[in-house]
């Protein structure tokens, strides 16, 4: 009789680049069929989910549109995880630079652009590291799970939120709980006429390419993935651990704020309370499926911003419920984990 068993065994290098495409199509194939069970074909579901976004130039630069908090908060999980620190208030440090945002947009107004937009996204990133450093403090001071800490958080702020908008933040011409608009000296200019495409996305594109030359060319980078990797050998060489998570978790704040800063001062133009869909969830995502690395992070940005505006076209087109966007979403982020944890393992053959 033939008997396997399974055995730790690093996976061969060529495999690992290969895994965050094997990811989508393993997940592609998962999730058709729940397209089957709503009744349309899978085939043209995908066509419509990916090929169909990208053949008109509306649809196309809305996908930029939906990509730009996605590149942020993906880049703030990226320096966090890649540092051994699990944050997973992305979503709650994105809404803390919101309302920063909207804050610092309503007394803008005697500042021409030029000021107005540095101080929005400087506070911004200022109010996302200060609720970062509220975890952070907890993790490397009393040794407090940074998971439970940063997910808590999130909650917290939506109540911070709710409060401001039905409160003193309440829009006195509406009556709707949004703030007031900001000035337009605020608002982040356009990059293409006739879109929502605007300048925050050279903003993300920017702290993607900082993020990946902290991480890659610089000492403190290599300290963070010294760290990352193990917390026992970075102390043995002389890496002050936690000095180096601290420096993490609030430079991850501070970039998963300015998602926040963009989404006022780049498409709402006020605070309201569903900001953000989940933008600091699918940046854990976005991170994941790019394997940490800040480059391959921005490209998985765009592929889920990319399925974002798909799922609005396929659910118009064949009537799949939109929330499938989401479902693709959910189950990419299960493939690709389960994926890099068996890539350690193999099937032997006794």
């Amino acid at each position: 009789m033939v008997k396997f068993r399974i055995e730790k065994a690093p996976a061969p290098l060529w495999i690992k680049p290969l895994i965050p495409l094997i990811a989508i199509i393993v997940t592609f194939l998962v999730t058709s069929i729940l397209v089957v069970m709503a009744n349309a074909n899978p085939l043209e579901a995908y066509y419509y989910f990916l090929l169909s976004p990208l053949s008109n130039r509306v649809s196309a630069l809305e996908t930029l549109v939906k990509a730009t908090p996605l590149l942020l908060t993906g880049a703030s999980v990226t320096i966090a995880f890649a540092s051994g620190y699990w944050n997973i208030g992305a979503e709650g440090q994105l809404y803390a630079g919101a309302i920063a945002a909207a804050g610092l947009g309503m007394v803008l107004g005697n500042f021409p652009p030029i000021l107005a937009i540095p101080i929005m996204l400087i506070g911004g990133f200022a109010a996302g590291m200060l609720w970062a450093s509220i975890p952070a403090l907890l993790k490397v001071k009393l040794a407090v799970d940074e998971v439970v800490t940063t997910l808590l958080l999130n909650s917290v702020i939506l109540f911070i939120v709710s409060f401001l908008l039905n409160g003193p933040w309440r829009d006195p011409v509406s009556g709707w709980p949004q703030s007031p608009q900001i000035v337009d000296s605020a608002q982040l200019p356009r990059l293409i006429s006739r879109s929502r495409l605007h300048l925050g996305f050279l903003v993300a594109i920017i702290m993607i390419l900082i993020v990946w030359f902290i991480l890659t060319r610089t000492s403190l980078g290599l300290k963070m993935r010294a760290v990352g990797h193990g917390q026992e050998a970075a102390r043995f060489m002389g890496v002050n651990v936690g000095q180096t998570m601290l420096t993490a978790a609030l430079i991850s704040g501070g970039i998963a704020g300015l998602a926040g800063v963009t989404e006022v001062a780049g498409i709402h133009f006020h605070l309201i309370d569903a900001i953000s869909p989940g933008f600091g969830y699918s940046g854990i995502i976005a991170a994941t499926l790019g394997a940490l690395n800040p480059l391959g992070v921005g490209l998985a940005a765009m592929f889920i911003g990319l399925i974002d505006t798909g799922a609005q076209t396929v659910s118009r087109s064949l009537g799949v419920p939109v929330y499938l966007g989401n479902v693709v979403q959910a189950t990419l982020l299960l493939v690709t984990l389960g994926m890099f944890l068996l890539q350690n393992y193999r099937i032997r053959r006794d």
